[in-house]
């Protein structure tokens, strides 16, 4: 654990969240300013900062995407469809250095990037 990382922190339960799901080596909670009517992070419960430091962990990379279907599913997103999103770095927004993905959906989301 990181004891500077925000999402290490709600993993280890010094921070509230609201968790909708959890694994042994995952933790899905609603993200607290929601892009779409359903936005959850899913987060390992090890620290990785990025998508590519996860990928150096199969397993968590997958039991990450295990859990987001497994949110998906549950929030009732999987019949309309949803996305899965990993911003990695800060030119993709990525704000919080412990790698996460977006789960978002319940509604028409629009085009991949906003402009260019």
């Amino acid at each position: 654990m990181d004891n500077s990382c925000l999402f290490c922190r709600i993993v280890a339960g010094e921070i509230p969240a609201t968790v909708v799901h959890r694994t042994e080596t995952t933790v899905a909670f609603r993200d607290i300013d929601p892009k779409a009517p359903t936005h959850v992070l899913v987060i390992p419960v090890d620290h990785h900062a990025d998508v590519t430091a996860l990928a150096a962990d199969p397993s968590a990379a997958a039991d990450v995407l295990a859990a987001a279907a497994a949110v998906a599913e549950a929030e009732g997103l999987a019949a309309d469809g949803f996305r899965v999103i990993f911003n990695t770095g800060r030119n993709a927004g990525q704000e919080v250095f412990h790698v996460h993905a977006h789960v978002v959906g319940g509604a028409p989301l629009g085009p991949m990037l906003a402009g260019k």
